[in-house]
Parts: structure tokens; sequence; C-alpha cells
């Protein structure tokens, strides 16, 4: 499967096989999409950064960009500075049955948790989808949870309205997962950074920026969305016309926790790139892990810092954050690109980007700008 924003032509980075966070190798990703009737529109996605978490740490970072949102299971991570668990992405009222489901499928494969083991704290992140789905009713269980872990897998998966992305919107577009990888030079390792969004954004239609054109400009007064007059108190105030995005950042560089941090912080450039400003009411949380620096648990249930030490090449590094950075960007067009028009409760509906045709409108700017020089 190619992803529909192959079609850009910009970006200075080597994608990877697979253009998706699976391209660090071992990774593994699933999704549980739940659309039913004419106002269930939400679901699951779940990041495991190897097949054994648990056992196999993997150092990490979190930044909170703008807070009004929740990621759980931070605060830890920040002060071991490793992940234990799979990130699972979710809507904003169903956090708790996704740590449910987290903590039950970690206790089925670790029977020692809580019996002289130690006792997990899921990463659980979430957006709020109300404005298509029913969210009151709470339609991701913590036995959808539990089976989506096991079905987590290497390889390409689905992106858009699936899974956590089912409900989602940007720039007043349908939105939702989007992924996207990039590779370092050889002479640099050749090593991978991918990553994953949950778009959600309520930046203004005109900020819209994609491979350099004001896209949103040329777009702002078409594909509105369709509000029927029963659903407008959900554009009235808070969080629903703020939006929120996730963002999953992953590399086999290896890496420890204050680098990683580092690295989270370059998706706020790949943001902005796209036009994304932010606003007060957005949750903007993102994590960033290393697949290649882990911190071992053993048998004793102790945990061992990594043998190894982390890539401190000045030449890697600023290598890896340009190709983050480009990576976010093109992650964020991956879920615009990949999401179609959908109508959901109350008669809303959101609009697909017009892919072919902002394609077109992208190659005439080109166009232009070549017969100018």
């Amino acid at each position: 499967m190619t992803p529909l924003h192959a079609g850009l032509d910009g970006g200075v980075y080597t994608r990877g096989a697979l253009d998706a966070i699976t391209d660090v190798p071992g990774v593994l990703v699933a999704h549980v999409t739940k659309i039913a009737g004419s106002s269930v529109r939400t679901g699951a996605t779940a990041i495991i950064p190897n097949a054994d978490p648990w056992n196999e740490k993997v150092a990490a970072a979190s930044e909170a960009y703008n807070g009004n949102g929740e990621m759980t299971g931070t605060h830890w991570i920040d002060e071991a500075g490793y992940l234990e668990t799979p990130i699972v992405l979710t809507d904003t009222l169903d956090v708790g049955l996704a740590d449910d489901g987290v903590i039950s499928w970690m206790m089925q494969r670790y029977p020692q948790i809580g019996l002289g083991d130690d006792v997990p704290l899921p990463v659980v992140a979430e957006c709020d989808d109300q404005t298509l789905n029913d969210i009151r009713g709470r339609h991701v269980t913590s036995q959808d949870v539990t089976a989506l872990l096991r079905a987590a897998k290497s390889g390409q998966f689905s992106r858009g309205s699936v899974g956590a992305g089912t409900g989602m919107e940007a720039f007043g577009f349908k939105a939702g997962i989007g992924s996207a990888s990039r590779v370092l030079p050889s002479r640099l390792g050749s090593y991978v950074v991918g990553v994953l969004v949950n778009d959600n954004t309520a930046s203004s239609r005109a900020l819209l920026t994609i491979d350099g054109v004001h896209i949103g400009r040329m777009l702002q007064h078409q594909y509105l969305p369709v509000f029927p007059k029963r659903a407008s108190f959900i554009r009235s105030s808070g969080r629903p016309s703020d939006g929120s995005i996730i963002i999953v950042v992953a590399t086999n560089v290896p890496l420890d926790h204050r680098q990683l941090y580092a690295l989270a912080k370059r998706a706020e450039l790949g943001m902005g790139r796209v036009g994304m400003t932010s606003h007060v009411g957005s949750g903007d949380l993102f994590i960033a892990f290393s697949t290649s620096y882990l911190y071992k648990h053993d048998e004793n249930f102790n945990v061992s810092s990594p043998t190894g030490q982390p890539v401190e090449d000045t030449d890697v590094l600023n290598e890896l954050y340009g190709a983050t950075v480009e990576a976010t960007e093109y992650a964020i067009y991956d879920a615009l690109f990949s999401a179609g028009t959908m109508t959901g409760r109350d008669g809303v509906t959101l609009y697909g980007l017009p892919v072919d045709r902002v394609l077109k409108m992208i190659r005439t700017v080109r166009a232009a700008e070549t017969t100018v020089r």
C-alpha cells in the first residue's frame, strides 16, 4: 500500500520503505475501529516499541507542547528515562477503559506483575472526537484494547479514519491517523526515524500549508464542515473547537532520555510547517523513544541500565533532528490525505481533503515558480 501523500515531491530526506513508523525495526502497530449506526465514530490505535516492552524497556521522553489533553504514564517515563508499556491512542472519555485494557494485557503476558514484580503505568493518549462521535457512549472497551494489543504487528497499516483517528478532524477537513519515516544517509549510519500522529487540530483553514503551498487559502470557502442546527452547540466553545494532536516519534538511533526529549521537541517544527498554531484549548502531546537503547528487566525483577553508549555525534543528531521535523510534517499530510469524507453524530459531515485537486494545485504553483526563474 503506497501512502496517498506519496504524490508530494517535497522533502529532502529519503523515505523509509513503508513511509511509516513501522520502518523502525521492532515497532508494532494495530487499530480497532468502531463505526456503527449514525453516531459511533471512534476507536483506538496501539504502538508497541518491541515484542517484549516490559523486559526490554526502551529509552523514552515526553513533551507537552500544549497541555489541554492527557497522556498518562509520562511522569514515570520522564523520571525513569524509559517506556515499559505499549502506547495506546483513543478518544478522551475512553482513556480509563483503554488503561484497563493495557493492564489486562500486561498481566496476562507477565503473570508476576503485582506479585513481587513491579506494576505498570500505561501510556494512553487522547483526542476529543465528539464532533462526529457519541463520545458519552464510551464505545472503546477494555476488551477491545486487550484484543488490539494482541493484534499489533510490524509492516504496513491503514491510515486516516481508522483506530483512534476514526472521528478526528484538522483544519476543518476530515483527518486522523498519519505516519511517515525518514532514513539517514549511509555515511551517518542509515538510521531510521518514524512518526505516527493522531491529528485533530482545529487550526484555521487559511493557515493550512502543504509542501510549502498555502492550500488552505485556496480552499478557505470550499469543502466546509456541515453542521445541522441540532449540532451547532458543538462548535460554540471549549476543547472541541480547539482540537489536539498526539505525536509518537520512534527511532533506532541509540539515544538516552535527554536526547529523546530534544528529539520530541522537533515535532513542534513539523507542526509549524503545516500551519498548526496550537490553541489554548489544544492537547498537543508528544512522546519519543529509541528501540536500541534498552533497559533490561531480569528474572529477579531488577532493571539494568543500557550497556552501550548513546550516539553523541553532532552530525548524526543534526540530521536526525531534520529528518524528524520532515517525518512529522509528512505524517500530518498523511492524516489529511488518507481520511475521506465522513458523516457522524447529529448529521455532522466533515469533507476529506480533495487530494487530486490539491496535488494539481501544488504542481501548478511549482510550474509557475519554475517559469519565473
